[in-house]
């Protein structure tokens, strides 16, 4: 996996002067990508870089000729109206592709770049954000302790934590088609429930609904079969065959 570039040098400063204000969400060193779509147009989603109060349009980028050469292959990816592509490149590919687009917003950069950046920078007032990726399934697994000792106090309250769970990962399947965007309203969930009286036969809404956040490991392009070794999970991998499998990760967060 490459080691960490010097778009997370922290003395860097950018030219986007929302970017470079104290306690800024997106400064230069945070260069989060995700899809979005400008808000009241026909544009479609797209791939885009926060930055400061903006969003750099990596569509537009793409089509000024910002990403040729060595960085052809991911500036088409980000093209797409999801990451997918994107992260099937491989992290060398992401790392160079941060790379240059930290290079168009740097400040010592500002004559080069900022009159011919400028015009693909979208605000973020009037941006959409959509889902970042196509997600095709899930797995959802246990991997807090305080988690599974709360879930499992409800079902075993002598022995909330099985012994198993420290030495094999536990996880279960989840519905990919439930993942939605933040706001996205949400339905209370309803059917029979048990009171104090007895079960309720007509049903009715849940009394409370828990929320809680979690981290998301994004794969991409797995082969059928193969095993992610975990030296290699936040790349390319190879299976048991020796053949390399199309394998890319990222950290995301959800709130189901």
């Amino acid at each position: 996996m490459p080691g960490i570039n010097e778009s997370h040098d922290p003395q860097l400063r950018s030219w986007v002067d929302a970017a470079s204000q104290p306690g800024a969400d997106f400064p230069i060193q945070n260069l989060p990508f995700g899809v979005f779509r400008r808000a009241l147009t026909p544009e479609p989603p797209r791939v885009g870089v926060a930055i400061g109060d903006q969003i750099l349009d990596l569509r537009l980028c793409h089509r000024a000729g910002f990403f040729d050469g060595d960085l052809a292959a991911a500036g088409e990816a980000c093209t797409e109206a999801s990451l997918n592509r994107l992260m099937a490149l491989g992290a060398a590919a992401r790392s160079q592709l941060r790379r240059r687009i930290s290079e168009l917003l740097r400040e010592d950069k500002r004559r080069s770049y900022q009159k011919v950046v400028e015009p693909c920078l979208a605000p973020v007032a009037e941006a959409v954000m959509e889902l970042p990726a196509a997600v095709g399934d899930y797995t959802d697994f246990y991997a807090s302790i305080f988690h599974a000792t709360n879930v499992g106090s409800m079902f075993r309250p002598d022995e909330p934590l099985l012994p198993n769970y420290k030495y094999v990962p536990i996880g279960y399947h989840g519905r990919s088609s439930s993942i939605v965007k933040s706001g996205t309203p949400v339905k209370r969930p309803s059917g029979r429930v048990r009171t104090d009286a007895g079960p309720r036969a007509d049903g009715g809404g849940s009394g409370a609904v828990a929320l809680d956040e979690r981290l998301a490991l994004v794969e991409a392009r797995t082969r059928l079969g193969a095993e992610a070794q975990s030296e290699h999970v936040h790349d390319r991998h190879r299976d048991r065959n020796g053949e390399e499998g199309d394998h890319a990760s990222s950290i995301g967060r959800s709130t189901p």
